[in-house]
């Protein structure tokens, strides 16, 4: 009997997890730059014993665990928008952002978030996260009247000419390893991750004007949520038999 209890329990928290997942996908599926997460799982055997001589075996029960979460990366599509503080990356590059947050793992960051704005001092920044990073640091314009090349160049209007030919800085972009270990910072960044320089043969562009949406299918999560919620109470109904089950046999036993 405590083998049913056990195996109850573990599927409500199994699907508890599932369900805490994707109900943070489903809630950040408007937040720009977002990359959904997955709940990883990992099963191992256990082998039924018979008490009596201990030389047969009863059976076989898979154990199902949660063994880690995965984020997908995979770039999804962009919404143009013609504002100049909105900024896509096509290609497996990210952006660099110094964080404000005081008890942050690490300084500068990754993101793909490009919903941008200027702050109280003129620097190019990402709400109340941080600033965004050139080449040479925190990336000041003081106007909002910029351009930004496909490379990630950053030019001001020149006053006499009004051509945008005055180089202030170019993004800084980094490569994350396929392979690399990953950890979120909040909904749209990332830390703890193995970065390096884009490779020279690697291919991006950077859009200005647009932005790179979540990457979170609404169906999709729509469905394993019900999956997820249906299989949840299934186990919690199988617990209840089994706490009835349990009531009974001490019932009876008490009578004998």
């Amino acid at each position: 009997m405590n083998r049913g209890f056990y195996y109850a329990a573990n599927g409500m928290i199994l699907n508890q997890r599932k369900l805490d997942c994707i109900g943070n996908n489903l809630t950040n599926v408007s937040t720009s730059g977002y990359k959904r997460e997955t709940i990883l799982t990992n099963t191992f055997d256990e082998q039924m014993i018979l008490v009596k001589h201990r030389e047969k075996l009863s059976g076989k029960f898979v154990h199902r665990y949660v063994d880690t979460s995965y984020t997908d990366l995979e770039q999804s599509s962009f919404e143009y928008t013609d504002s100049p503080f909105d900024v896509a990356i096509a290609g497996d590059v990210y952006f660099n952002i110094r964080t404000i947050y005081p008890n942050a793992d690490a300084e500068i960051m990754l993101t793909r978030n490009g919903q941008w704005e200027l702050d109280g001092e003129g620097y190019l920044a990402l709400g109340h996260s941080g600033r965004i990073q050139g080449e040479n640091g925190d990336i000041y314009l003081g106007t909002k009247d910029f351009l930004i090349d496909v490379d990630g160049s950053i030019y001001l209007k020149d006053e006499e000419t009004g051509q945008f030919t005055r180089f202030v800085d170019r993004l800084r972009l980094s490569y994350i390893d396929p392979k690399a270990d990953i950890k979120k910072f909040g909904a749209d960044m990332f830390t703890e991750v193995q970065t390096s320089e884009p490779p020279a043969d690697l291919k991006f562009d950077i859009i200005q004007g647009a932005f790179e949406r979540s990457n979170v299918d609404w169906n999709y999560e729509l469905n394993m949520l019900l999956q997820a919620n249906r299989l949840y109470e299934a186990n919690s109904q199988i617990l209840k038999i089994c706490d009835k089950l349990n009531q009974s046999s001490t019932t009876l036993c008490k009578k004998v």
